[in-house]
């Protein structure tokens, strides 16, 4: 080892042992004191009277208001029902989808009954139950049709019975007719 060398690392642990002692004469440092529990904290500011009092106020508006509810529920007005006109207006719309489906004889039936309800329920007129000729004779005494309304009936009914009752060849065409005839008579017909 070199000669210098010695003496710094002499001096090196005169040093340490230097310190060492000087630290074991220093007092030891006091630590800070600990501090005491905080106390809880109030997270709900108002007082329970409070609370009560507002649940009841809140509780009462809710069954009142339930109340309000039911009873305009029970007392609300019942839906307006259709119309013979817009009754007779939807099925003739479904029947027309089924020009090209059904046979003629049972569209000429179909649409027959649309027209016979829709005169029985609109002008009190039994329909259903009379003949064409009968029901014919029943229109021409009411007042509620003018001359052309009933020749427009009269052709529908005469063209409808040709083809239930004499079985008069009949294609889609013929169908077609009758429908438009149908539906010419409930749109245009006397309130």
């Amino acid at each position: 080892m070199l000669p210098g060398s010695i003496a710094c690392g002499a001096a090196w642990l005169v040093f340490a042992v230097a310190a060492r002692s000087a630290l074991a004469q220093m007092p030891a440092a006091t630590p800070p004191p600990i501090r005491d529990i905080a106390p809880p904290l109030n997270l709900f500011p108002y007082p329970l009277w409070v609370v009560a009092l507002g649940a009841t106020i809140g509780g009462t508006f809710l069954v009142t208001a339930g109340w309000l509810f039911a009873r305009w529920w029970r007392n609300r007005p019942p839906p307006t029902p259709p119309t013979p006109r817009s009754i007779a207006m939807r099925e003739l719309q479904q029947l027309r989808g089924k020009v090209r489906t059904l046979p003629p004889y049972d569209f000429s039936i179909a649409v027959s009954d649309v027209l016979r309800t829709f005169i029985g329920a609109q002008y009190g007129l039994h329909a259903r139950e009379q003949t064409s000729p009968e029901f014919l004779a029943a229109a021409a005494s009411a007042k509620a049709f003018s001359t052309d309304e009933r020749a427009q009936l009269a052709r529908f009914l005469e063209k409808a019975d040709m083809i239930k009752f004499a079985r008069v060849e009949a294609g889609e065409r013929d169908s077609e007719e009758l429908l438009s005839n149908a539906t010419g008579f409930v749109e245009a017909g006397p309130p």
